[in-house]
């Protein structure tokens, strides 16, 4: 049985690169920051403070005695302040009406997706750190934390994380005219695949580079690529490159088509019955 040091060893936590886990994964997840998470919330405080209204209008037009009123409004706090925030969080796996406007989800510290338990821990605490002290509380905490975790979710084990990602540019290029007739006889694949994702992290970011680094940082990538090319065109360093990562990628596309066409081909005698076997 495992002592507690290495059930603690074994939990999530958060890292600069997203959230490791205990078995040294690291999840690409994007922690929302306090102030976005604050507008979320004060999204969920009008809707739940309107709702409250409404059931006040309603109780005033059923002429209902003062004890009754008194009941009916502590079971609409209630209502309004836990029960409902903790049905939507359930049934959405973590979202609300003010978090599906800014784009959060609210999942365990795992990356899965929040239960019954975690969103009425939530709703519980909220009404403590929230309403009680007018949001104070959850404001505290989440910029002490470096999560931006509130209260609730260090008892619940979650955090709201971005959903809503921006489209990352394309940086696609093909093989530079110059190297068109190399192109058509040169050997890439020999090339490792850790080289080659230097290569394209380059290339992602040579616009950040100033002049004398992008040299420097090309040709010291075109010295470690050479050995693994044949022939090496006679071209600077920049544009071999951009030839080997071109050409290595219209190959590896290629070969991806034609496994799916053959796939294709193959998916009748794969999924057919052998001749004589019964239908059931």
């Amino acid at each position: 049985m495992a002592d507690s040091t290495t059930v603690r060893n074994r939990a999530p936590r958060f890292d600069d690169e997203g959230v490791l886990t205990g078995e040294a994964v690291t999840l690409d997840l994007r922690p929302a920051s306090a102030l976005i998470r604050g507008g979320g919330c004060a999204i969920d405080v009008l809707v739940s403070v309107l709702l409250f209204i409404g059931l006040l209008f309603a109780l005033a037009g059923l002429g209902v005695d003062e004890a009754a009123f008194r009941a009916i409004m502590i079971g609409g706090i209630v209502l309004c302040i836990v029960v409902l925030p903790t049905a939507v969080e359930t049934a959405s796996k973590g979202r609300s009406l003010g978090k599906l406007a800014l784009g959060l989800r609210v999942v365990r510290d795992d990356g899965g997706a929040i239960g019954f338990r975690h969103a009425f821990i939530r709703a519980l605490t909220g009404v403590i750190e929230i309403y009680l002290t007018l949001g104070g509380l959850a404001v505290l905490v989440g910029f002490l934390n470096p999560s931006s975790k509130r209260l609730g979710d260090l008892l619940a084990g979650t955090h709201s994380q971005v959903e809503r990602v921006p489209k990352l540019p394309s940086t696609a290029f093909g093989v530079p005219a110059e190297l068109t007739a190399w192109a058509a006889i040169a050997d890439v694949g020999r090339l490792p695949d850790p080289v080659a994702r230097r290569v394209a992290a380059f290339f992602t970011n040579v616009a950040h580079l100033v002049p004398e680094s992008r040299a420097r940082v090309a040709a010291s990538l075109a010295a470690e690529v050479a050995p693994f090319v044949s022939p090496v065109p006679d071209a600077p360093p920049e544009r071999f490159l951009a030839g080997v990562t071109a050409l290595r990628r219209e190959r590896d596309l290629a070969a991806l088509r034609l496994e799916g066409e053959r796939m294709a081909l193959l998916e009748p005698v794969l999924t057919a019955t052998p001749n004589g076997f019964p239908a059931r």
